[in-house]
């Protein structure tokens, strides 16, 4: 396999903005399939929305991979879902891509879950290419949209493109660096015609090219030296600039069109293949198993040592279904190879390559490929290796749910699918939790927000044929100290035999709201007053008080713990001692510290007619809303708030359909006191309820 031909990569933005639709025009014009589907209106749906419940609802849930073929060059697509909810598939389909296409509405712009996706690609540093979707709309506005991919994602967006016409009245693309109009005949837009640029646009077109190769010069010494002394660049030159630069991620190059008109797909394509990186020009580390600070670099070659990441794991039917990316060596159908992180050898009894939930079998893969194995139980983020205990890679970044619902079987008979359902749940989606409330004996469901829970519950009920009831949700509290705080607390047990003894001092303190732990132990022990194996002792005991606060049994998050002083006992002393005293003092001092609840608050964008401003302002002050700021271009104001999520229930749904709104789960804040009070109290009853 020619590596330098081979592209990874990905399709995101926020939802509706056209990512399916474009991948399924991608599929078409590389002759994947013959008939092009659409999300909406009827028919069999788009052939990367191959559940029935994104058909019937029209939204991507799962993130789908397939493989196609262009000009020679193998790309491996995923197409990932645009809301907030499916936030993880996102998260782990970047995390082992090699660069990705940002899909951006022509009207939107950059939108709230824009962001987010920006906010990913950073994090795992993926270059990216901007397609300005949908210019086929009314009042699609392409600079507008370039502009705020500069102010709102703080991005280097160079155009290489300009659209011929906009709305109705868009025809086709020019390539501001072959200086072509591009026009799509055909029935699907599948012949693309090169023609000389409009009279009319000429102008434009050359002052738009020369905005560009100013901004690429900025990246390019010898392309500056070219345009101070007015020579005119070749293509190739530019061509290498650019990807220079796109693979650095210091510019993103923006490139418009209309998946849904079947206007600008090709070019997009070929901007993959030319600026897009193979996986040889990715780096890529590992850690050593045995010392995670030394680090090495893996290199795509097929000889060496496998380095493989299952990044996401599917059950289906014929098994478990794990989807790896191979950084280094190779894999072969029949083969054993070790799980660095359980040290177990398994063994890859069947290698597929995925085209939506179809599968085309094949005996090897090597590195720089993405491809799924059969049968092998693994956890999201493990490593594979044939070789024992030789090495790590960085696993994903995994948000912390922030809303609960209790569901119960209708049937008693439903409780082992209900169990298998939820098992089997957990497994493939990391932000999707499970427990069981000690106080009420129910099953508690936990996500990423109303949409993510609604899905799972409809699953339930489809795949495992169980009926279930579900309670009202429930918002993920936290409790934080408010100021610091002394503690001294002496464990002293004596009944026959050896007793125990502990005694700690020291002191609570309030973290930073900005800090990145939410709990901090410091040891300040000077002179062996508490010995040094008994340390780590007293931070387990802290830890496991973190748990269930004293106010309303919430976790509690935001405090440091200083252990400065103490006492211990030659014969009394144990681990458990000074475990049970860190416990019990904790809880005394945190009392002392003042704490209030925090709730979880999202960060909304509600997208309405401007005449119904004023209306949706006032519904988001009643709800104890904060509004940020407002906009309002042609006849659409934007209106970004930060709402309560407990007070967003229902209505983010609604707004949702209505409005296109879109919650971003952003921040914890203090509750008001009355309210805390309201929750304290219908927490106090429901133990009371649990207790009778």
């Amino acid at each position: 396999m020619d590596l330098s031909k081979v592209r990874n990569m990905g399709i995101s933005a926020h939802i509706d903005s056209g990512k399916t639709t474009l991948s399924e025009r991608i599929l078409f014009y590389a002759g994947r399939i013959h008939r092009i589907q659409e999300v909406k209106g009827g028919g069999d749906g788009a052939t990367m929305d191959y559940m029935d419940l994104e058909r019937e609802r029209g939204i991507t849930i799962t993130s789908a991979a397939t493989s196609v073929s262009w000009e020679g060059n193998a790309i491996n697509l995923i197409d990932t879902p645009g809301h907030v909810d499916f936030t993880v598939e996102v998260e782990r389909s970047l995390r082992v891509l090699d660069g990705a296409i940002l899909v951006l509405c022509a009207v939107g712009g950059v939108q709230s879950q824009s962001m987010t996706v920006d906010r990913q690609m950073q994090r795992y540093k993926v270059p990216r290419l901007a397609f300005v979707n949908k210019m086929d709309r009314t009042g699609a506005n392409f600079d507008r949209v370039v502009q705020q991919l500069r102010d709102k994602l703080g991005c280097d967006a160079v155009p290489l493109q300009m659209p011929i016409g906009k709305e109705d009245k868009l025809e086709g693309v020019i390539d501001l660096v072959r200086m072509k109009a591009l026009y799509f005949d055909g029935d699907n837009g599948e012949n693309v015609r090169e023609e000389a640029i409009p009279e009319a646009l000429a102008k434009e077109a050359a002052e738009r090219r020369h905005a560009a190769l100013e901004a690429l010069a900025m990246y390019s010494d010898s392309l500056m030296e070219k345009l101070l002394s007015e020579e005119e660049p070749s293509e190739e030159e530019i061509h290498a600039v650019v990807k220079a630069a796109v693979q650095n991620q210091s510019i993103t190059p923006v490139f418009c069109g209309s998946a849904y008109k079947n206007k600008g797909v090709q070019p997009l394509l070929d901007a993959v293949v030319a600026y897009l990186p193979n996986p040889t020009e990715r780096k890529v580390v590992a850690k050593k198993w045995d010392n995670p600070d030394e680090a090495f670099d893996l290199t795509p070659d097929p000889a060496k040592p496998l380095v493989a990441m299952g990044f996401k794991i599917v059950d289906d039917p014929y098994g478990q279904l794990t989807f790896m990316r191979i950084y280094q060596g190779t894999i072969n159908k029949g083969e054993t190879y070790i799980n660095q992180r359980t040290s177990q050898k398994q063994r890859f009894s069947r290698i597929v390559r995925m085209h939506a939930d179809k599968r085309e079998e094949i005996d090897s893969a090597e590195a720089g490929d993405i491809v799924a194995v059969m049968g092998v139980d693994a956890a999201s983020g493990d490593t594979y290796s044939n070789e024992p205990k030789y090495c790590t890679l960085e696993s994903m970044f995994v948000p912390e749910p922030v809303i609960k619902m209790a569901i119960t079987p209708t049937n008693r008979d439903g409780l082992d699918r209900l169990g298998k359902a939820l098992q089997r749940f957990t497994r493939e989606d990391p932000t999707f939790r499970v427990a069981t409330d000690e106080e009420t004996g129910e099953t508690v469901i936990a996500g990423m927000g109303e949409l993510h829970l609604d899905i799972y519950v409809e699953r339930i009920r489809r795949e495992f044929k169980v009926e279930v009831e579900v309670g009202a949700p429930k918002v993920s509290y936290r409790e934080a100290p408010t100021r610091a705080t002394e503690y001294e607390y002496k464990h002293k047990k004596q009944t026959g035999g050896s007793g125990q003894f502990a005694h700690i001092v020291g002191r609570l303190d309030p973290l930073p709201e900005d800090a990145p732990e939410t709990f901090e132990f410091e040891d300040a022990v000077v002179g062996g007053r508490v010995p040094r194996e008994y340390i780590p002792s007293v931070e387990k005991g802290f830890r496991a008080s973190l748990d269930k606060g004293p106010i309303a049994g919430f976790p509690i998050v935001g405090v440091k713990a200083t252990l400065s002083d103490g006492s211990y006992h030659d014969v009394d002393s144990s681990d458990m001692a000074f475990q049970i005293c860190a416990r019990a003092g904790f809880r005394e001092a945190f009392l002392a510290t003042k704490p209030v609840l925090l709730e979880p608050i999202m960060k909304m964008e509600v997208e309405v007619p401007a005449d119904f401003q004023g209306p949706v302002t006032g519904e988001l002050n009643k709800r104890r809303g904060l509004i940020v700021s407002t906009e309002t271009v042609g006849n659409t104001s934007t209106i970004i708030a930060e709402v309560p999520l407990a007070e967003t229930f229902g209505y983010s749904t609604d707004l949702r359909s209505m409005t296109q709104g879109q919650g971003v789960f952003s921040k914890y804040r203090a509750t008001p006191g009355n309210i805390q009070k309201e929750i304290v109290e219908e927490r106090k009853k429901a133990e009371l309820a649990a207790a009778k």
